[in-house]
């Protein structure tokens, strides 16, 4: 169980209940899209400078504003990644730069591969 702090409301989350606020916060149209998406992290200016850390995703769904993404790490709040997204054209993919705004670890038990986490990024651009 976790503890979470939203102004003078506190949730506690247990294995499968997510916290849900009130927000006056509207989303655009979303659209399913479930392919797979290459990502690149960039690492910490504490890590080894100017090393990239390339991996997939699932994407989940996408608006203009941003996209759900299924991963199996958990990259860092605010942490700026490039997303590799697909378009109409067969075989090609358009890089943008995105923010991670929030993450929820999914509520299985771990697996033999660790665990894995939605994403929530938003478009930079």
């Amino acid at each position: 169980m976790r503890e979470f702090h939203s102004g003078n409301n506190s949730v506690v989350q247990t294995e499968w209940e997510w916290p849900i606020s009130p927000t006056q916060q509207k989303h655009s149209e979303r659209v399913t899209l479930l392919r797979p998406i290459p990502y690149e992290l960039t690492t910490l200016a504490t890590e080894s400078p100017g090393k990239a850390v390339q991996g997939r995703a699932l994407s989940v769904n996408i608006s203009t504003g941003g996209m759900l993404l299924l991963m199996d790490t958990a990259p860092a709040l605010e942490q700026v990644m490039k997303v590799y997204v697909p378009t109409p054209v067969a075989e090609a993919e358009t890089p943008t730069l995105a923010e991670v705004r929030w993450m929820r670890k999914l509520p299985f038990a771990s697996s033999k591969h660790g665990d894995s986490y939605f994403v929530g990024l938003k478009f930079l651009f």
